[in-house]
């Protein structure tokens, strides 16, 4: 079973940002990436149908012979954790933890601010998490519109700026000197939120405690693999595998070098995998 690989996913390119730090942090691990494209963004949707959605994503994956289920997702994580953890037999990871961790250890005026989907805003998943700090004020928006323009790969225009700027009104007022970037997604514009935000705010990004939680969680159960393993990644679309591999090759690089189709519930793109013709990435991305 340490042979096997660690099973990430997300709606989109968001995890990446946690897939990015799992591969940073335990280079000899492999990954088996699936994105929910044909059924993105998650944020808006009904908790009930993330929930399903996430469930037949990880029952895909873990039909895969995945050794451990990384939900790199803030409103699937809100939606899922806990059937998640009582239907499979493997470990399960999610964001929201790692991330208040971070955040109560980084900010100095105990006033933390964060921006997720409107998902996970309504689950009070973030609210609860921080019962455990109570000297901790938090201040919750639900920003939905930057997941779209992450998706689009526009991460550093003028009407981007402006639309970041009024989601971090609420959070200025309050005084918070943290930000919880509460949405996987929302690393890949760190430049705007953190150029608007400010050199007072202390920017709090998942990725890189959930992959110490992931870290810790293999090597605590004997999962892990031997120093000298070679890694091999797999990446999942259950929509457009060459859209995927475009914005995907921008955001995390080289190691998306294919994409396969994952056949997941309901979902019926007909196109056929992204098998590593770089030409066709060539020209075909929005530019920011």
């Amino acid at each position: 079973m340490p042979e096997a690989s660690i099973g990430i996913f997300d709606s989109g390119v968001g995890g990446l940002t946690v897939a990015r730090a799992i591969i940073d942090q335990l280079p000899h691990e492999s990954i088996t990436y699936v994105a929910d494209t044909a059924r993105q963004p998650y944020g808006p949707r009904r908790i009930a149908e993330v929930r399903a959605y996430a469930l037949e994503v990880m029952d895909h994956l873990v039909e895969h012979d995945v050794k451990m289920l990384v939900i790199a997702c803030n409103s699937a994580s809100a939606a899922v954790l806990r059937d998640a953890r009582e239907r499979y037999d493997v470990p399960v990871v999610e964001v929201i933890q790692p991330a208040t961790r971070r955040a109560v250890r980084a900010t100095r005026s105990g006033r933390v601010g964060v921006i997720a989907t409107q998902a996970t805003i309504e689950s009070m998943a973030y609210h609860d998490a921080f019962t455990a700090a109570p000297d901790v004020l938090l201040t919750g928006v639900a920003a939905p519109r930057l997941v779209e323009y992450v998706e689009r790969g526009e991460t550093a225009s003028e009407e981007l700026i402006e639309v970041v700027r009024r989601y971090l009104e609420p959070i200025q007022a309050a005084g918070c000197d943290t930000l919880i970037l509460g949405c996987t997604h929302y690393p890949l514009l760190t430049g705007a939120i953190s150029y608007v935000a400010g050199d007072g705010v202390t920017l709090v990004s998942s990725a890189d405690e959930t992959a110490k939680d992931v870290y810790r969680i293999l090597h605590d159960r004997d999962l892990a693999v031997g120093g000298d393993a070679t890694p091999r990644h797999r990446f999942r679309a259950t929509g457009d595998s060459l859209l995927f591999a475009r914005l995907g090759r921008r955001f995390l690089g080289p190691e998306i070098d294919a994409v396969e189709v994952a056949p997941v519930g309901d979902t019926t793109y007909k196109g056929g995998p992204y098998e590593g013709d770089h030409h066709r990435l060539l020209g075909e991305l929005p530019r920011a």
